[in-house]
């Protein structure tokens, strides 16, 4: 257990800034970031969390330092060619310099606000957001996190419409908060905390049906269902791609219920699929729409909603009190750094880069090159990876077990090519690269997967 010393906290502190303002290390400098950050993290961060890091490495002495691009260097300046993104995060590449300079711009201006005067930026990004997103959303409220931002999208349901339940798909994920989490379907996150939110019903993904039926059955015993909550793609469960149709069968069921529709599409959306919004594919506009992971180009998170009029203008429904949102604006939430300047800078650079560089053509023809080595691999070594899916720059390999899928990532980061599982297992990997991803980079991922593969193959004799 740490002692309480200001004194030395003063002094670390002083030594840690020393390192990150340095422009080079010394040796001493390099060995002793690696052996503070294992300590760190087993001892004030959580123990299990360098175990679980080792699903791509034995050696936990991999310090991530910086990045630039396609890649990310450790602290003696290893290169490691990034194919997980952070989970989507790196759309537009890491360390982007249009939109850093943006940033850098806004940074030497203000970076937090007072709270009370009108902030600009946030106005501009959300105006911007209403032009680029589908229909008639409109009103876009911002947070910090992917689960943050579902929370305000589940109590923006209940205020619109005066529901209490969700109907929710197994396999899906939406967060880890208390109430993004009762609307996972995945028990590994959820038994844990169980009891949660209670009024949810979970249904299979990609069936209509069975959510028209889920909502009929609540509807004859009293009860109203305030939103359907579903990703247009489920990611976390292995890159889930539903039947077409699935997303308008939706978007009708909501109507004929006057429920809320909600795309959760904080992974899906701003051109991971290959279009600038999953719903764009189905040409299907929601009732209120979730994003993040890619909104800030990699630099100051940000995440949010976005909502269609009515969704304000009737909150407060179920207390007979029309108009709630405009009567109290602060109902729905108010985090202090929510749509701060700093970040709403680097979303609102973001969409101009996207935008400019037609980065949804990028992401749909740079996935179309990843499937179709893909399938070259997957006739070659039917045995290891048995099927792959994917839409855009969001792709899914699947093995035989999670032990083969494990040993897969393992060889391919033993060639400086990072990937990882889905859902705390490796039976499925994705890969879901920065979408500038060079056409050179990804045929060196291809062949160090052909290797990666071969190698398996052989460990496993299969």
């Amino acid at each position: 257990m740490t002692e309480r010393n200001m004194a030395k906290a003063l002094e670390e502190a002083k030594r840690v800034v020393g390192l990150i303002e340095a422009e080079t290390l010394t040796e001493e400098e390099k060995k002793a970031i690696i052996q503070d950050s294992i300590k760190n993290f087993n001892e004030n961060v959580n123990p299990g969390w360098l175990e679980y890091r080792k699903s791509v490495s034995t050696d936990s002495a991999f310090v991530e330092w910086e990045d630039e691009g396609d890649v990310f260097r450790d602290v003696y300046g290893t290169e490691f060619i990034d194919c997980l993104g952070g989970f989507g995060i790196y759309a537009c590449g890491h360390g982007n310099p249009e939109i850093k300079k943006t940033v850098r711009a806004q940074l030497d201006r203000y970076c937090l606000h007072s709270q009370e005067l009108v902030d600009p930026l946030r106005g501009y990004l959300a105006n911007i957001l209403a032009m680029c997103t589908p229909g008639d959303l409109q009103y876009s409220f911002f947070t910090n996190g992917g689960a943050e931002a579902i929370e305000m999208a589940l109590k923006l349901a209940r205020l619109a419409t005066g529901g209490r339940w969700y109907i929710s798909t197994t396999g899906a994920f939406h967060g880890k908060s208390m109430g993004a989490i009762s609307m996972g379907g995945k028990a590994a996150y959820r038994e844990d905390y169980i009891p949660m939110i209670q009024q949810v019903q979970h249904v299979k993904y990609g069936d209509a049906e069975a959510t028209r039926v889920a909502i009929e059955n609540l509807e004859i015993v009293g009860e109203k269902v305030a939103a359907i909550i579903v990703e247009p793609i489920q990611g976390e469960a292995g890159v889930q791609i539903p039947p077409d149709g699935y997303l308008k069968d939706l978007r009708k069921i909501a109507d004929d219920h006057g429920v809320c529709l909600i795309f959760d599409e904080i992974q899906t959306g701003l051109s991971r699929t290959g279009t600038l919004w999953r719903c764009d594919y189905e040409d299907v506009c929601p009732d209120i729409m979730t994003f993040g992971k890619a909104s800030s180009g990699g630099l100051v998170p940000i995440t949010g909603i976005i909502a269609r009029p009515w969704t304000y203008e009737e909150s407060g429904v179920g207390t007979g009190c029309k108009g709630k949102m405009f009567d109290n604006p602060w109902i729905l939430g108010s985090p202090t750094f929510g749509g701060n300047p700093l970040a709403c800078a680097a979303f609102i650079a973001t969409l101009k880069y996207m935008l400019e560089n037609d980065i949804p053509k990028m992401s749909k023809e740079k996935g179309d090159y990843y499937m179709a080595g893909l399938k070259k691999l997957q006739d070659k070594y039917p045995t290891v990876l048995t099927t792959f899916r994917g839409s855009g720059m969001l792709i899914c390999m699947e093995f035989p077990t999670d032990e083969i899928g494990h040993n897969v990532t393992k060889e391919l980061f033993a060639q400086n090519v990072m990937t990882a599982g889905t859902l705390v297992n490796a039976q499925t990997v994705r890969i879901e690269p920065p979408i500038t991803q060079s056409y050179e980079t990804i045929d060196k991922v291809l062949a160090a997967l052909d290797v990666a593969l071969e190698k398996t193959k052989a460990a496993y004799n299969l």
